[in-house]
């Protein structure tokens, strides 16, 4: 889809839309990042600016970072990151619907307002008119727009994260479960920003073959 076929899926709502996505549900490493994008003002030359608006992983890093201020500086926006701790305790799904629901309850200003989520699930204990839209990163503007920001906020903090242990290459594998980041952590063992859970299989694995 165009950017301004994108926009024009928001628009067909009739209501001032926010939209909402996430990343990092995956990695075994980093906490999880949500975003929300409000678009206040649509004009012709905003559209032009963002024609490579599209869903966060069908653009490369230097796309996504080439529109991410464009976005931020042309949008009521919000970007929450939940950490290992909390989504060991309460698990990825609900930290992820977590964020998102803080992100757009920081947006909200009136009942004029309809939330637009990415996937098959609604925000639990959420107040507000809100839709899921399944693959709706790729639908949706605000949806989209808020994918980016979630991507490359927690690619950036990956980033951050590798400088301080720079052994597991977060900054190529962003926490994800690579071969080498599996060499890694057999090497020098789980550091604080892991997730336990997300191991336990590679664990249950080893221990078999011993």
């Amino acid at each position: 889809m165009t950017s301004e076929q994108l926009f024009d899926f928001d628009k067909n709502f009739n209501k001032l839309i926010i939209g909402t996505d996430e990343a990092g549900r995956g990695p075994a490493a980093g906490g999880v990042f949500a975003s929300a994008v409000c678009f206040e003002k649509v004009t012709p030359s905003l559209i032009k600016d963002l024609e490579i608006l599209n869903d966060s992983k069908k653009l490369s890093s230097k796309k996504r970072e080439s529109i991410y201020d464009v976005i931020k500086n042309n949008t009521l926006n919000k970007i929450v990151c939940i950490e290992v701790e909390e989504i060991e305790k309460i698990n990825i799904l609900n930290a992820s619907l977590k964020a998102m629901k803080l992100a757009c309850e920081s947006l909200i200003k009136s009942s004029e307002n309809l939330v637009l989520v990415d996937g098959n699930k609604l925000i639990r204990d959420f107040q507000y008119p809100q839709k899921f839209v399944i693959k709706g990163d790729s639908k949706s503007a605000s949806i989209a727009a808020a994918s980016i920001l979630a991507k490359v906020s927690r690619d950036r903090y990956m980033e951050r994260l590798h400088e301080e242990f720079p052994m597991y290459n977060w900054d190529k594998n962003a926490g994800y479960l690579t071969r080498e980041h599996l060499e890694a952590i057999d090497k020098y063992g789980l550091c604080k920003y892991h997730r336990p859970s997300f191991l336990r299989k590679h664990f249950e694995k080893q221990l078999s073959l011993l």
